[in-house]
């Protein structure tokens, strides 16, 4: 069996990214393709969230390192406070310190062909850039989405750093993979130079068997009002709910909507301390509720339980697609989108048959938006997703994709170019 060395800081026991699916899924069905991964993640102490969740199904041929790594907030700070430079390119930069050793030794002992890496953490292409240029072995990177934009990062210094190492990565890299047309867009024109040909797309998906699973925990519907969910992470910028509050709090005034007819629930959305006065400020908290975390398999029964799932993605994130959109389509429910209609999460939505979109920064648009949706959703008429369209986002499918990339750039490394290495930390 050929060997990939996959450098991942979102992996189990790693919980609240709906990022660390990716990453899981390609390491659990590559196996069957005639491909065995190396996983080196970081340690647990760097989550701020882990458990137990979905450890179980790491597969039984991976072989799993979690190197020295540390989040600056959390460890390195005196009262909250910390030095700028002990957080670039971000948190968790004292990752490369255990995992580019960690990553050689791993090389040395058991002689992958390929280097694959995955954002969103950049120090990810940090360590695959080092491990890259010290071994020659070819290197996949798995963009994902663009790091950069006219505005993001939002500090300079930050923004630079990023464009340098998103430059570093194009240039050296073997093949780019992004999960979007609209990122390789951005990219092919961000650097003209560079061959189309060394840019690939692998969409994200979902996994049937984690719903298959979730099916058995879905609970029996009882009477109440509309629910409408967001699952995971509402970012205050790229997500901004703000509009949509505003939104409700008129047609709240108005009687078009009430506590009795729509419940909009926001599952763990990582900034609930930035949420909560907004809802109260705009006198909605009978209407939209905070929830906890729950297991990767709750969340999913509970998204194939909800009258409705929802949807948040701003114009500033027109080449991107949240990843839980492929599984909003597989849980076969109806789908509100709030997002730019020219966007790349627009254009899936309708490329799969659902035409219930729109905008995220527009009071106006959001309230015709909603209540379109709702007079459709409760008449039992909201567009859902065609068969053809989920099944053809399949995690299996995605990953016999990765697997030909992989096969494409196989090459065979003499051992003398692999250079020797101490012991992980």
């Amino acid at each position: 069996m050929n060997r990939v060395l996959v450098v991942a800081y979102h992996y189990p026991p790693m919980r609240g990214s709906s990022g660390i699916q990716r990453t899981l899924k390609f390491s659990q069905y590559l196996p069957q393709h005639g491909w065995q991964p190396l996983v080196l993640s970081a340690h647990p102490r760097a989550y701020a969230n882990s458990g137990p969740d979905q450890l179980d199904e790491i597969p039984r041929e991976a072989i799993v390192h979690r190197a020295f790594a540390l989040d600056t907030s959390r460890h390195l700070s005196l009262r909250g406070r910390y030095v700028g430079w002990m957080a670039l390119p971000d948190r968790w930069v004292s990752w490369c310190l255990g995992a580019i050793p960690a990553g050689l030794r791993m090389i040395r002992n058991y002689k992958p062909q390929v280097i694959w890496t995955t954002y969103p953490i950049a120090s990810a292409k940090l360590i695959g850039l080092a491990l890259h240029r010290l071994t020659g072995l070819p290197w996949i990177a798995d963009l994902r989405d663009p790091m950069t934009d006219v505005d993001y990062p939002a500090d300079p210094l930050t923004r630079r750093l990023y464009r340098w190492i998103e430059e570093q990565t194009i240039r050296h890299c073997t093949l780019a993979v992004c999960t979007t047309p609209g990122a390789i867009v951005t990219y092919t024109k961000r650097f003209p130079d560079i061959p189309v040909s060394r840019f690939a797309l692998i969409e994200n998906g979902y996994d049937e068997e984690n719903f298959a699973n979730a099916a058995a925990l879905q609970k029996v519907a009882t009477p109440g009002p509309f629910t409408l969910i967001h699952s995971g992470i509402v970012y205050p910028s790229e997500r901004d709910p703000g509009p949509f509050f505003e939104a409700l709090a008129d047609l709240k005034r108005d009687g078009s909507v009430t506590a009795e007819r729509l419940r909009v629930v926001l599952r763990a959305t990582a900034h609930d301390d930035f949420l909560r006065p907004l809802i109260e400020r705009h006198g909605i908290a009978d209407i939209v509720t905070l929830a906890p975390h729950i297991a990767y398999r709750d969340a999913l029964a509970e998204m194939l339980g909800a009258d409705g799932l929802l949807v948040l993605q701003a114009t500033n994130c027109n080449h991107q697609i949240p990843a839980k959109l492929y599984e909003y389509l597989r849980a076969r429910r109806p789908v509100l989108a709030l997002t730019d209609a020219t966007g790349d999460t627009a254009a899936a939505l309708r490329h799969a048959g659902i035409d219930t979109i729109g905008p995220l920064d527009d009071k106006a648009g959001i309230k015709d938006a909603l209540l379109r949706f709702l007079a459709l959703a409760e008449a039992g008429h909201a567009p859902l997703a065609s068969d053809e369209a989920v099944a053809a986002n399949s995690r299996r499918a995605r990953t016999a994709e990765l697997a030909r990339l992989l096969d494409q750039v196989t090459v065979t490394v003499p051992n003398a170019q692999v250079k020797g290495t101490s012991e992980a930390c």
